[in-house]
């Protein structure tokens, strides 16, 4: 139960980047610190995100949701262009460009809440993509800190590729990190489109280096990551910020999807739900059905995330590399490169016959655009996940012990792929980035490896469960038990912005 709320609580004042990836882990944390605190948490986005995450919220939540005048047409962008999922890629540096214009208005509403509370906010947490930030912070003299939706290791190779760009710097194929050790090396084909072009002057480079310049003068870190699961790429990160405290509060996914015994199965629904602002391709109770048809890990789940995408010929050889596994699978379909986001599904992205024969024989599901994710992973027939890589989808897959196949294709997915293979023993990597087609000799051996009992695949499903128990240990609440380090990194780091403050608990 939450601590009660006074009308004139300080408030926390949530601010994360208008992507998916981002807001689902807000809205997770800004739930553990509404049950945890005090304190009033307002959540800040604009109109059409705070539209669509009124359903997200329990109806007994004190969290407040509020939103910032937004025009994306006054940026050259459609009118519902509020989020990335929304628009396609090469627009979403606009959409970056566009968030700078909110801080007047975010300055205005941090003075209307200083006015109402007769003093400022406990704390700001801002998104590390919305540097600005810390300047309007300052100007409260309110304390901030800056947060990471991803995990420790890739925000230090993010943060350490673009202050330093080393791969401009170099002719060669494979190439060093500032801050790594010099054993560490990436390869070209590591890196998305889009940083592998930067050179420092273009809108990418000046959009992402002024932000992550400005998080650096924050007086903390809130990090998606789970202390003893990175234990290496907090030691690299903690180098490259150069001192500032970093508290690690992961996983941020929904409570009931790591403690069955934490919330209602409604309520589980709702969080799933608000992942997307949508309803699911699927019912619930449909999926569920066509789940239990199955034995236990012989299902693969696919799913490239919110925002990410393959080509027509590419669906065509993955299709066959399925069929050709025996492996059943459900497959989550997003419209295809070159198409609307919002397209409806066309047989002919597909071979032909495919929806009808592994519909007849029950070996695949079709999920179109969206699915209830939290729910088909946390069911027992799932076996493997064949995934983007995108941080939210890889821990919640870890914490139900389910291996991965790695397939990263953009921002800080190569690093997740990276880390998660050769770390932690959980992944292989199929393929990365979209320019290249996997073909189905390779989707079908790989999933093989994978599924298919071999030595290979039974050692990472020992590990995927090992890490599994490491996640679900760290949100450990505290009551009559230890802490989990998660939940102690909540409190210690509430502890810290009182101090900051002059509060004495």
């Amino acid at each position: 139960m939450a601590p009660p709320k006074s009308p004139s609580s300080p408030h926390i004042v949530m601010f994360p980047f208008m992507a998916q990836g981002h807001i689902i882990p807000f809205l997770t944390l800004a739930k553990l610190l509404d049950d945890r605190t005090p304190y009033t948490i307002t959540f800040v986005s604009t109109p059409l995100n705070i539209k669509n995450l009124q359903s997200s919220l329990p109806p007994d939540t004190s969290i407040r949701l509020t939103s910032l005048p937004f025009n994306p047409s006054d940026h050259g962008l459609p009118s519902n262009a509020e989020n990335t999922n929304s628009i396609p890629f090469h627009l979403f540096i606009h959409l970056c460009q566009a968030t700078q214009t909110l801080q007047p208005s975010f300055y205005h509403l941090l003075t209307s809440i200083s006015q109402q509370d007769c003093g400022p906010p406990l704390c700001i947490i801002g998104d590390i993509f919305l540097g600005w930030t810390v300047d309007v912070a300052r100007q409260f003299d309110i304390f901030h800190v800056a947060f990471s939706s991803c995990g420790a290791y890739s925000m230090a190779a993010y943060f350490s590729l673009w202050l330093h760009l080393p791969h401009a710097k170099t002719r060669l194929e494979t190439f060093q990190l500032p801050g790594f050790p010099e054993t560490f090396r990436l390869h070209r084909s590591q890196l998305a489109s889009y940083l592998r072009e930067a050179d420092g002057s273009d809108p990418w480079s000046v959009y992402i280096q002024k932000q992550i310049s400005l998080s650096l003068h924050s007086n903390g870190m809130l990090c998606n990551a789970i202390e003893e699961m990175e234990t290496t790429g907090l030691e690299i990160f903690r180098r490259i910020i150069a001192g500032i405290p970093v508290w690690c509060v992961g996983p941020l996914i929904p409570p009931s999807f790591i403690d069955s015994s934490s919330s209602s199965s409604s309520h589980s629904l709702k969080l799933s739900l608000g992942r997307t602002g949508k309803e699911p391709g699927i019912s619930i109770d449909s999926c569920t059905s066509w789940l239990n048809l199955h034995h236990p890990r012989s299902v693969l789940y696919i799913s490239f995330g919110s925002q990410n995408t393959i080509s027509i010929p590419q669906m065509m050889e993955l299709a066959l590399g399925l069929e050709a596994s025996g492996k059943p699978f459900i497959w989550v379909i997003r419209p295809p490169i070159g198409f609307d986001v919002s397209e409806d599904f066309r047989v002919e992205w597909l071979p032909e016959g495919f929806e009808e024969r592994i519909t007849e024989t029950k070996r695949g599901m079709l999920v179109k655009k969206w699915a209830p994710q939290v729910e088909i992973l946390s069911h027992g027939s799932i076996g493997g996940f064949l995934s983007h890589c995108g941080w939210n989808s890889m821990v919640e897959s870890l914490s139900q012990g389910v291996p991965l196949i790695g397939w990263p294709m953009a921002a800080e997915q190569f690093y997740n792929a990276k880390m998660m293979e050769e770390e932690l023993g959980v992944c292989v990597e199929i393929g990365r980035g979209v320019e290249e087609i996997v073909g189905r000799e390779k989707v079908e051996k790989v999933i093989g490896v994978v599924m298919g009992g071999t030595e290979k695949g039974e050692d990472m499903k020992r590990e995927a469960v090992r890490v599994g128990e490491m996640i679900k240990a760290a949100m450990r609440g505290g009551e009559g038990v230890e802490k989990g380090s998660s939940v102690a990194a909540i409190d210690d780091f509430i502890k810290t912005a009182l101090s900051k403050r002059g509060v004495v608990e």
